[in-house]
């Protein structure tokens, strides 16, 4: 039996969950989320606790059990409480502001990027610490925004430029060596 598919999902107080059939749809304070899980597997709330159980022991049916009680835990933490993406941007001169909701890079090209979040992302910017934080209720689209903001300027081994993860570590590599 799977660990993770056997624990319950704890509803928090103002979040409504509701199940038709194969769609979960699950609404809170920090947005509305739904997912459509597969037939191998049975969703079911009583008392604010959902539970995820497999309709039969095929290996299909006990691979989803577990990954669509992770969806579903995600989607009632997201509408609750949201998640929460760090990029930290290094390199002399580099640097992130807002423009109303767009997002604006400057990290050394000839031009400014422009990054336009996706719905029900938002962006926000410290400009002393150089930190960009990716905010949003649904864990996949804010780690996917994220990864597309990194991917503007990535962090390159020989000098540490660019954008990167807040607490990622950056393999370096030794430059050239002078002529003796």
């Amino acid at each position: 039996m799977s660990r993770i598919g056997r624990m319950p999902v704890v509803i928090p107080a103002g979040v409504q969950v509701d199940i038709q059939g194969n769609a979960v749809s699950v609404k809170g304070p920090k947005g509305q989320l739904s997912y459509e899980h597969l037939p191998e597997v049975a969703v079911s709330v009583e008392d604010n606790i959902l539970t995820v159980t497999r309709t039969n022991e095929t290996p299909r049916a006990r691979a989803l059990h577990g990954t669509t009680r992770a969806v579903i835990n995600n989607m009632v933490t997201g509408v609750s409480t949201g998640f929460e993406k760090s990029l930290e941007i290094q390199g002399v001169g580099y640097r992130a502001e807002m423009n109303g909701q767009n997002l604006v890079l400057y990290v050394g090209y000839s031009h400014p990027v422009v990054v336009e979040p996706k719905p029900g992302l938002s962006f926000d910017v410290d400009t002393k610490t150089r930190i960009v934080k990716v905010m949003g209720a649904d864990k996949e689209v804010v780690g996917q925004a994220a990864a597309e903001v990194r991917k503007v300027r990535p962090p390159e081994p020989y000098h540490g430029k660019g954008i990167r993860y807040l607490g990622e570590q950056v393999r370096r590599k030794a430059g050239k060596t002078g002529k003796a």
